[in-house]
C-alpha cells in the first residue's frame, strides 16, 4: 500500500513542474495573471486597437514571445524591429510601423517581462 500511495504522488508532480522548467529555460515568462494580463491588452488597445484586434490570447503569446526574443538581445533597435516583425494585422501585415512597434515592446517589457 505505501508503494501505491508513492507512485501517483511522483508521477502526478513530475508534469506539472516540466512545462513550467522548460518554459523558464527558455525566456519565456509565465503568463500574465489576470489583472496584469487585463492591463496588458488595454495598453495595446490604446495605442492601436487592430493590434489585439479581439484576439486577446494571440496578444498575450506574441508577447510572451517577444519577452524570449528580449532575453538576449539588449540592442534597442533590434528589439523594436522584432516587435514590429511579431505584432502584425489585418490591416498592417508588415507590422505597425517602428514607433508603434516602440510603444508595444514598452507595454511588453512593462506587464510581461519587466526584467529583460
Amino acid at each position: 500500500m505505501s508503494d501505491e500511495g508513492k507512485t501517483p504522488a511522483a508521477s502526478t508532480s513530475e508534469p506539472a513542474a516540466d512545462p513550467e522548467a522548460a518554459h523558464s529555460a527558455a525566456g519565456i515568462p509565465p503568463s500574465p495573471a489576470p489583472e496584469q494580463r487585463a492591463i496588458y491588452l488595454a495598453a495595446l488597445n490604446k495605442i492601436d486597437p487592430e493590434i489585439v484586434n479581439g484576439k486577446d490570447d494571440k496578444a498575450i503569446s506574441r508577447g510572451l514571445s517577444q519577452c524570449q526574443s528580449m532575453k538576449d538581445e539588449k540592442d534597442p533597435t533590434k528589439r523594436v524591429e522584432s516587435t514590429n516583425r511579431r505584432f502584425i494585422g489585418p490591416s498592417p501585415p508588415d507590422g505597425f510601423g517602428p514607433t508603434k512597434a516602440a510603444f508595444i515592446l514598452a507595454a511588453v517589457q512593462t506587464n510581461l517581462c519587466p526584467t529583460y
